[in-house]
């Protein structure tokens, strides 16, 4: 399972984690917006519970796969978004996510799981 930033959210909140994996732009994402000491406490906490997926060749592939065929339909998502789906099926895992807008891309043979 790869989990969206919307999930990983959601398990800091109520501090239960599920194994799985996350993007390096998830990663990137929560530290963000995590101030001071504690930015370095979540790093090394996510890293210990998730495998982090890189943005290697084939992420790189399929997110320009993905992205012809949104454009060409005029739906594009953002960027990060578009990057952890395009991890999703570079690595065959399906996406946990909160947010809808990544049904749209089933049609494309992303696994999204939204709860």
């Amino acid at each position: 399972m790869l989990f969206d930033t919307s999930k990983i959210i959601e398990m800091i909140k109520s501090d239960q984690f599920k194994p799985g994996h996350i993007t390096v732009i998830t990663l990137i994402e929560i530290l963000r917006g995590i101030k001071g000491d504690k930015r370095d406490k979540v790093k090394k906490l996510l890293e210990e519970i998730f495998d982090i997926l890189p943005i290697d060749n084939n992420v790189i592939l399929e997110y320009c796969n993905l992205y012809d065929k949104l454009k060409e339909k005029g739906q594009l998502l953002p960027d990060a978004d578009l990057i952890i789906a395009a991890t999703a099926k570079a690595y065959d895992l399906e996406l946990a996510t909160e947010d809808k807008d990544f049904l749209r891309l089933e049609e494309y043979n992303v696994k999204v799981k939204v709860n």
